[in-house]
């Protein structure tokens, strides 16, 4: 498919995304709920992360890590949109070599980002129940924001060596990739060399970021559970385990659909590419189409700011 511009050992020039196997006919109708995901990741974050600002009330540790987590689930949105958008509306299947481990890059980083956010989120809350009249001197808005800037650089530098490493390799005329976007365990397997520096390059990454944060977040909740149980009260262990619902979805919706991926990835070769596409779909849309909904129902700090600035904006008499 489109390779005549590539000769054997050489790099190409573009990349074939397939969007959804079998389903090349239907881009038009499947346009319709991906428009529908963008539209609630887009207008449901930015209203929480407009709330945040706007709320001095709200310029607390857990809301500051919420609006952090916001930005990374824009983030990766916004990394998707132009190529699956692209696929369905406008039947735009190719992506230039150099666009496609750009994209890469900035999916993977904001996703690594995301995931080292619900790490510091579940060391918030451990805080917050351990040491509520402290918590605000512990975690202090300098500490907080200087978080936030230590994840993102951690992102980037992990990141930043593995568009290296796959241009050094010579693809032999492979270039159709099995989903609407450029993910790094899909290209890893299309070059025809040596790819175990790159493999284990990325075992690295997921070991030292979602598996030792996925640890990290574990820890946590043991401690915040052990913490729990030594409050004296039912109604007290019962509004101290309220606090951490929201991030445990969260959690959730973000773990469940990666674990899975992961598996199909390393052990379902003979398995349906449809599947593969799917999971990737659910890894990707899945956390920032949910995330928005469930804190703006299961927090009511949040609720009562998208109340009132839904109240400020509407009609006066």
């Amino acid at each position: 498919m489109k390779n005549s511009s590539i000769t054997e050992g050489v790099l190409p020039t573009t990349f074939i995304l397939v969007g959804i196997p079998g389903l090349e006919t239907e881009h038009i109708w499947i346009s319709i709920p991906f428009c529908l995901m963008y539209t609630i990741i887009f207008l449901g974050n930015g209203i929480i992360l407009h709330v945040i600002r706007t709320d001095a009330a709200l310029h607390q540790p857990m809301y500051l890590f919420l609006a952090m987590l916001a930005l990374a689930e824009v983030g990766v949105s916004a990394c998707t949109l132009p190529t699956v958008l692209g696929i369905f509306l406008f039947d735009i299947s190719e992506i230039s070599f150099e666009a496609c481990l750009l994209q890469m890059f900035f999916i993977h980083s904001f996703s690594i980002l995301e995931s080292a956010v619900l790490l510091a989120m579940s060391v918030d809350r451990f805080v917050a129940i351990y040491s509520p009249l402290r918590y605000t001197a512990i975690l202090t808005r300098p500490r907080i924001m200087g978080a936030g800037v230590s994840i993102a650089l951690k992102s980037t530098a992990l990141m930043a060596p593995l568009p290296v490493l796959l241009e050094r390799l010579p693809f032999c005329g492979h270039n159709v990739l099995s989903h609407s976007y450029c993910l790094h365990p899909n290209l890893i397997h299309l070059p025809c060399g040596d790819v175990s520096v790159n493999n284990i390059y990325g075992l690295f990454i997921v070991i030292s970021t979602f598996g030792l944060d996925s640890l990290l977040i574990v820890v946590s909740y043991g401690l915040i559970l052990h913490t729990v149980l030594g409050i004296a009260t039912g109604e007290g262990r019962k509004k101290a385990l309220n606090t951490c619902g929201s991030h445990v979805c969260a959690v959730l919706a973000y773990y469940v659909p990666m674990i899975g991926l992961s598996m199909v990835h390393r052990f379902g070769r003979h398995v349906s590419p449809l599947l593969h596409t799917m999971m990737a779909n659910a890894y990707l849309f899945f956390p920032p189409v949910v995330n928005p909904i469930v804190y703006s129902v299961k927090t009511k700090e949040i609720r009562r700011g998208i109340v009132r600035m839904l109240s400020e904006k509407g009609p006066r008499v």
